[in-house]
């Protein structure tokens, strides 16, 4: 599946918050991040936002998609890391 995880963490653990989202996920901009991820690794990832978050400070939204190409993007401005350049 596609997924598209954008979270509000807490200064405090922003940082181990990217480091976990970049070894699942591609970084799109600050706190967000998106790609193909099966249902193993992620129910690994949320399993690990559970353990870091803290329930009352922090949130993290997970947009299920089925594949890549149901969604229609679109980027105003400067893409932060376009992923066309990849390979």
């Amino acid at each position: 599946m596609y997924v598209i995880l954008v979270y509000d963490i807490s200064e405090k653990r922003v940082g181990k918050a990217c480091k976990l989202c970049r070894r699942y996920l591609n970084w799109v901009q600050n706190s967000v991040f998106e790609g193909e991820i099966t249902d193993a690794k992620l129910a690994r990832l949320r399993h690990a936002f559970g353990e870091l978050m803290e329930g009352k400070e922090d949130s993290v939204l997970i947009y299920k998609l089925r594949t890549e190409s149901a969604v229609d993007r679109e980027v105003m401005g400067i893409e932060k890391l376009p992923t066309d350049n990849l390979f």
